[in-house]
């Protein structure tokens, strides 16, 4: 896996290819899919990222799907929008 840089971040790996708005894009998704999320079940911090769609809940060992790059569920995102 290639290093990276402190400003380009997981993006250093493409070096000076596909553009700097392109590189963001994909820094910014990185580091969200990633990071650490709440669990819909326990609520703890400890949502992991599986594969594409699978996310597994390290404390209460729950597996869900969601969205690729994000653990919103489907019914969470209706939700919001019929408030």
């Amino acid at each position: 896996m290639a290093k990276g840089t402190k400003k380009a971040g997981t993006s250093g790996k493409f070096g000076a290819r596909y553009g700097v708005v392109v590189r963001n894009r994909v820094k910014n998704i990185e580091a969200h899919q990633k990071a650490k999320h709440e669990c819909p079940v326990c609520h703890h911090m400890s949502v992991k990222r599986i594969s594409s769609g699978i996310w597994e809940c390290r404390h209460c060992d729950t597996k869900f799907a969601a969205e690729a790059y994000s653990p919103k569920t489907k019914r969470e995102v209706s939700q919001v929008s019929e408030q």
